[in-house]
């Protein structure tokens, strides 16, 4: 990365800026032994804006950046005391508060590896998770003491409160030293297949990843966000990992509804929020038609998202209600980052992926590993600071000269990436190669749909048939012959889905990816 890229974006977000010189110095140090885990983040920010308000939580108020270090310093402390060691790894099955931060930055001090659990998880599910992983301790939010529950003897277990009293009887100034090594932060996929995988986040090696993400998106030092998206999902963390490392007033709601969200973004005067796309989509379909919003958030910059792609259109009539401030990150747990979408690039092309952000390359392969021309199809390969080391149980994704694939199929028209699918959601029938992503990005144009997803369910004459399952706009109607004869209409014949399934809504996990798996289950034999 050119350094002079690195010094104008720094200088261009406000992290040179004058400072009492102690303070600097001491930012300085702390970065050159800490690093930039997440603990090294807080520390640097303490120490540069110690009187900072860190976290806003909605039951325990403000916390400022001395505050937060010296909490997650005690919260170490306090895993010592459990017999925590190096060894070992420690579960957190929590939603977005302050409690679950000083876990985490806890966690990152003390140097162990955290394992962050899906709060949609069902008890069988975490228990598997916790054996695969080697979970040797678990600490939890009160809410999910069911689900926790069926864990094995071998996983202690114990309440996020608990542990917080537990916090508190550590003294003021409690501290550890720095580890040997850095711990890992293992994030679960997303499991909207199969049971979710472990993968472990690298440690920024320095400043690199968190220029490339600011470069692009316009993130500034001391700004106020609302981190909405889940904290132990990627782009969640990530949230986290950006606003401490920019000394940002990071937002946590315990549970995402939109009219909280927008009520958080106004009286907190927020000038970003990261978010999910579902999270998104809610916000314009449950809250009535606002005007005068834009001006009531008239401070609001940055609207970042991440995790699925948006349904035909969505991202313009966004823009149109809360003003051209959506950026949106194409990426994966596996890959971290690909591409980012700025909102004049969503206006030119409402369906585009982005572009590659500073330090990484995009490649479009084909089967045999050779690059495509530019517009035709093939699959997606990256290659960052920031791709994962292989998934903790073993086994990984696949890499051509040290690029990663995505797993999904794509094109590049003038720079900008579309994704044309996933390559292993390619439904063969009757001889035919389908890509339900062609159906979708069709029937949700259509006016009376307001969800779809298509997914391939086995067929005994054709191998594999198409099924459309549907959520219907508020008072539409539709029938599944209007569907069929909606599709015939504009596709080739093999596209028409076969089955036609009409839901309240489609089954998604807390990230908002459709679960495909429980979709096909109807139609297991």
């Amino acid at each position: 990365m050119n350094p002079l890229t690195i010094v104008t974006t720094m200088v261009r977000r406000g992290m040179i800026a004058p400072n009492l010189p102690h303070r600097t110095i001491g930012q300085l140090a702390s970065l050159a032994t800490w690093g930039m885990s997440l603990v090294g983040e807080v520390r640097q920010a303490a120490l540069a804006s110690p009187n900072a308000v860190a976290v806003i939580d909605e039951e325990r108020g403000s916390s400022t950046y001395a505050e937060l270090l010296g909490r997650s310093m005690r919260a170490a402390v306090a895993l010592r005391e459990l017999g925590v060691g190096q060894d070992e790894r420690v579960g957190l099955l929590a939603r977005n508060h302050v409690g679950a931060v000083e876990v985490m930055v806890g966690a990152s001090a003390l140097g162990v590896d955290l394992v962050l659990g899906n709060t949609g998880l069902s008890g069988e599910q975490l228990a598997l998770i916790a054996e695969e992983q080697g979970i040797s301790l678990l600490i939890h939010d009160d809410e999910f003491a069911s689900v926790v529950g069926e864990l094995g003897e071998g996983v202690r277990v114990l309440s996020e409160s608990a542990f917080a009293d537990l916090v508190d009887e550590q003294p003021l100034g409690a501290a550890v030293d720095r580890p040997e090594r850095a711990g890992r932060t293992i994030i679960l996929t997303s499991g909207t297949t199969g049971t979710p995988k472990g993968a472990a986040r690298r440690t920024p090696g320095g400043i690199g990843p968190l220029i490339s993400i600011i470069e692009r998106i316009p993130l500034h030092v001391g700004d106020t966000v609302l981190v909405s998206a889940p904290v132990f999902h990627t782009w969640g963390f990530a949230a986290l990992q950006l606003c401490f490392g920019m000394r940002a007033t990071v937002v946590l709601q315990r549970r995402f509804t939109p009219g909280a969200a927008v009520e958080a973004l106004e009286s907190h005067s927020c000038t970003g929020m990261f978010a999910v796309p579902v999270m998104l989509q809610r916000m314009l379909e449950q809250l009535p038609p606002d005007p005068s919003g834009r001006d009531r958030r008239g401070s609001l910059r940055v609207i970042a998202t991440s995790g699925s792609a948006y349904p035909s259109g969505f991202t313009a009539r966004f823009m149109d209600e809360y003003g051209d401030v959506l950026y949106n990150l194409y990426g994966s747990t596996e890959a971290s980052w690909v591409c980012i979408a700025t909102p004049a690039d969503l206006r030119r092309h409402p369906d585009t992926a982005g572009r590659p952000p500073l330090g990484t390359v995009v490649r479009i392969l084909d089967d045999a590993g050779a690059e495509v021309a530019p517009g035709q199809v093939g699959r997606i390969f990256c290659g960052n600071d920031m791709v994962f080391e292989g998934y903790t149980a073993g086994g990984s994704k696949e890499f051509v000269d040290g690029l990663l694939s995505t797993g999904d199929m794509g094109h590049v028209v003038d720079g900008l990436l579309f994704i044309d699918g996933r390559d292993d959601d390619m439904v063969i029938s009757g001889g035919e190669n389908v890509y339900p992503a062609e159906v979708e990005s069709l029937l949700v144009a259509h006016p009376a749909v307001r969800d779809v997803t298509v997914v391939g369910v086995p067929d005994p004459d054709f191998g594999q048939r198409l099924a459309a399952f549907i959520a219907l706009e508020a008072g539409a109607s539709l029938t599944a012959d209007e569907v069929r004869e909606h599709v015939r209409a504009h596709r080739a014949r093999h596209c028409i889905p076969r089955e036609v399934v009409f839901l309240d809504e489609l089954p998604r996990n807390a990230t908002g990816k459709v679960l495909a798996r429980e979709l096909r289950a109807r139609f297991d034999s």
